[in-house]
């Protein structure tokens, strides 16, 4: 069949659109039509109708309508793996050469005339450069996040500064759109429209369950699997997923074909084994805590039906194209950031809308569990009414007193039935968004601090609100000009504000803290003999809590602490009082909180900024640990996707908060280790396509060839040659074989066995970062000869030949994916 760019070739787009469509055997609902016509009319148009009735249809409409006119269209959408999976689809329409992909990370084919990419990188473009911005179509996919607390801006900021484009406002769950119609109208001079439909193509029943959920899941599988069975923390969903394996949910040749899919993939972190156990049961197990490779291979089973069920949290609600027949609501309140709340009804049926899959399913179902204690207390008066217990034995089941908040039968109706509340605007002035438009002032000549003032007054804010953004901006801007972020040319300048020229270009400014590092770090020695690590410790101080992470620090801690206690004799009421004192590390924590203290003394706007010493990456430097020996070492396998996602954070703050001229070769190497384990656990996070931060600029320049940085290069290197010796220390061989480039000759087994005969294990210490110890020639500047020695007493006495590793680096067709080392030899 013709794909839809072929039909475009005639002169009308919307007869050629239907008529492709048509060719496909799609046969458009009422709502689809009406949208793709009003469209057509070059109307803005409001799309609320339920999830699974062909939105993404009208979105291709969108996008061809104006292909053919030769004009550019913009898809966004919240989360990155539904950039990833519209940018497939379009692509599958409109050829490669004419779709582009920006996600805040990296870009490709970003001129091209239909471009998807994340709400944050459009929000970006459009203020950068506002009525100039290169798009004449806007398609904005789970609109309801204008209402996010956090990320609302995002979506709104188009709408303000684009008046010149077209807009498709996209969600299941948008309520009333009276207000931000209006506005669209007001602000664009063209009509808005709202195509609303409460028809889904496939209809749910809702039910109540007062049955264990385990019997309730048993029934469910039985004829109406997949289900998606949805918690509200990762343990709960963990510990869910981990109950079934005791079950049957799948068939053989279900768990076969699940064995064929994953047969080569890796599972090879610490949960990865408990994680394979229970897909290849036929379980799905999806929550943020996993690592971004086990989410994605979850996703992707999902996608293809391998599971009748899947554990999870609320993150699959988003956008993603899995097929669930059944959704099952094992609570229905849930910790919001602040207090444990019921459900919102928007929030309730943005996942009860995943249920049913158009094509495959006539009937979708949405089934609540009644709390445990209700079923307990249920079960208990079914013994008594049996016989079975005296009322006098009865001891009846008590609600939680923690991270609870009642619901029942009523309350589940009471969802079913309401509608989504009013989308409420979200606009927020931080130090980023000044500093953004600071800059386009100095390539515009144009006022900056005016432009500012100029959106937040359009905002859909209401005036006090305005009236306290204004004040915010100023404040802003002083504090920059104070951190000597900004620099202040007296009235008479044209730009007055330019930005301090000896900031790297992707500086990141993502919260107020970044400029209190600047600060922190021109107080540090430079000369002392472990000023990297200090630089370390700031860096951390300024990242949120990796939470579980630290929690299992203060466990070590504290039990450490309680063994050498009652090694001492201490009584135990003395052992409690001290045990209660006892926290994770915090290196440099009295100079932290003096230096802050001080710093923010003429800076209110840091009180609620609060500074966090902790020691997660330095600890793991400092160690030269590995993912998996860390992760074991404090017993959290099921958060471990919360340390790498922390590590992540710290490797690009390294990267974009350090100046330049704090950039020392420790402190690259600390650089190159944290790369190196990244990019051993989950390469994902070290690519262009997922490392970077969600502000990044569509103007940042493509990445720099690792070889022109011959510093950055040694330092990737070394961290790389250490990696090694630890696993060959620990004998780890399978470890070590993954640590090295495909490429490499040594068998590490054979080619150690006479050193270990004759001197024992490879030693790992202190003394392999001393600088003789490594040696780099270079070839060309892609190709370059590595040496590491094994140290040993035998070698520091001079008593034998020192053994060493010897390995190529070759850049010569570009870096690689992985690892870098070609290790040729192993030996004297």
């Amino acid at each position: 069949m013709a794909t839809l760019r072929e039909h475009l070739q005639g002169p009308n787009a919307l007869d050629a659109f239907l008529a492709w469509a048509g060719d496909a055997g799609i046969s458009l609902y009422d709502a689809q039509e009406e949208a793709i016509l009003e469209l057509a009319g070059e109307s803005h148009v409001v799309l609320a109708t339920p999830t699974g009735s062909g939105k993404s249809m009208v979105a291709l409409a969108l996008h061809a309508l104006h292909l053919h006119a030769g004009r550019r269209s913009v898809y966004t959408a919240p989360i990155k793996a539904l950039v990833a999976e519209k940018h497939r689809a379009l692509v599958q329409e409109f050829g490669d050469e004419n779709v582009g992909i920006m996600t805040g990370d990296g870009s490709r084919n970003r001129d091209a005339p239909i471009v998807c990419c994340t709400a944050e990188v459009l929000a970006r473009i459009a203020v950068r450069h506002g009525r100039d911005t290169p798009f004449d179509a806007v398609v904005m996919d789970e609109f309801h996040f204008y209402g996010d607390r956090d990320r609302g801006m995002a979506w709104q900021l188009p709408l303000l500064t684009m008046p010149h484009a077209q807009f498709l406002l996209m969600s299941a769950t948008l309520g009333n759109t009276q207000a931000i119609r209006d506005d669209l109208e007001a602000r664009t001079g063209r009509p808005a429209v709202e195509v609303a439909s409460v028809t889904r193509p496939v209809p749910l029943s809702y039910a109540y369950r007062e049955t264990p959920v385990d019997s309730t899941l048993l029934v469910l599988v039985g004829a109406k699997s997949p289900i998606y069975a949805v918690h509200f923390t990762q343990r709960a969903a963990a510990e869910r997923a981990q109950a079934l394996l005791s079950v049957d949910v799948s068939s053989p040749d279900q768990k076969a074909t699940i064995a064929a899919a994953v047969k080569t993939f890796r599972f090879d972190s610490p949960f990865g084994p408990t994680l394979r156990r229970m897909v290849l049961h036929g379980i799905g197990l999806h929550h943020a805590g996993l690592l971004p490779k086990y989410r994605a291979l979850v996703e992707q089973l999902a996608q293809r039906g391998a599971f009748r069920v899947v554990c999870g949290t609320d993150t699959l609600g988003v956008g993603i194209n899995v097929p669930i027949r059944t959704v099952l609501f094992t609570q229905l309140c849930k910790y919001d950031g602040q207090e444990v709340r019921i459900l919102s009804s928007r929030h309730f049926h943005q996942i009860a809308g995943r249920a049913g899959r158009k094509g495959f399913d006539d009937e979708g179902f949405v089934v609540c569990q009644a709390p445990d204690w209700v079923i307990e207390n249920k079960k208990l008066e079914e013994a008594i009414a049996s016989g079975a217990k005296k009322r006098s034995k009865v001891v009846k089941k008590k609600p939680p007193t923690k991270g609870y908040k009642h619901w029942d039968e009523d309350t589940f109706d009471q969802l079913v039935k309401s509608p989504p509340e009013t989308l409420e605007p979200v606009f927020t002035v931080d130090h980023g968004l000044v500093l953004q438009l600071l800059q386009k002032a100095m390539e515009t000549l144009e006022d900056g601090m005016e432009e500012l003032h100029a959106l937040i007054h359009g905002s859909h804010m209401g005036q006090r609100a305005k009236e306290r953004l204004h004040a915010e901006a100023e404040a802003r801007l002083e504090q920059l000009v104070h951190a000597g972020v900004v620099v202040d040319h007296g009235e008479d300048a044209v730009p007055r504000y330019l930005v301090h020229s000896e900031l790297q270009d992707d500086f990141s400014l993502h919260h107020a803290l970044s400029l209190y590092l600047l600060h922190a770090l021109s107080l540090l020695d430079p000369e002392a003999p472990d000023h990297a690590f200090q630089v370390l410790t700031q860096v951390e101080s300024i990242l949120e809590h990796p939470g579980a992470v630290l929690a299992a620090q203060t466990q070590r801690e504290k039990g450490e602490a309680l063994a050498a206690m009652k090694a001492d004799g201490i009584d135990y009421e003395d052992r409690l009082e001290r045990l209660e004192a006892i926290s994770y590390p915090k290196p440099m924590a009295e100079w932290i909180y003096a230096t802050y203290n001080a710093y923010k003394e003429t800076r209110p706007w840091l009180a609620d900024a609060p500074i966090r010493p902790k020691s997660v990456a330095r600890e793991m430097v400092e160690a030269q640990a590995s993912f998996s020996m860390y992760v074991k070492d404090l017993g959290m396998d099921r958060a471990e996707g919360v340390l790498l996602r922390y590590l992540s954070q710290v490797y690009r703050a390294l990267l974009q908060n350090v100046p330049e001229t704090l950039q020392s070769e420790p402190l690259l190497d600390i650089v190159g280790y944290l790369r190196a384990l990244l990019a051993r656990v989950d390469d994902s996070l070290v690519t262009p396509w997922e490392l970077g931060d969600a502000d990044a600029s569509e103007d940042a320049p493509p990445d720099k060839p690792l070889w022109s940085e011959p510093a950055a290069l040694r330092a990737r290197v070394r961290a790389e040659l250490h990696a090694l010796v630890k696993a060959l220390s620990l004998q780890d061989w399978e470890e070590a074989a993954l640590l090295v480039h495909p490429d490499s000759l040594v068998d590490f087994p054979a080619a150690l066995a006479p050193y270990i005969a004759e001197r024992g294990p490879v030693p790992f210490d202190a003394r392999l970062k001393e600088g003789w110890t490594t040696t780099f020639t270079m070839e060309t500047p892609q190709r370059w000869r590595v040496s590491q020695v094994l140290v040993d007493e035998l070698v520091v006495a001079e008593e034998d030949v020192a053994w060493s590793i010897t390995a190529v680096v070759d850049l010569t067709d570009g870096d690689p994916h992985g690892p870098l080392l070609r290790v040729e030899h192993v030996g004297p």
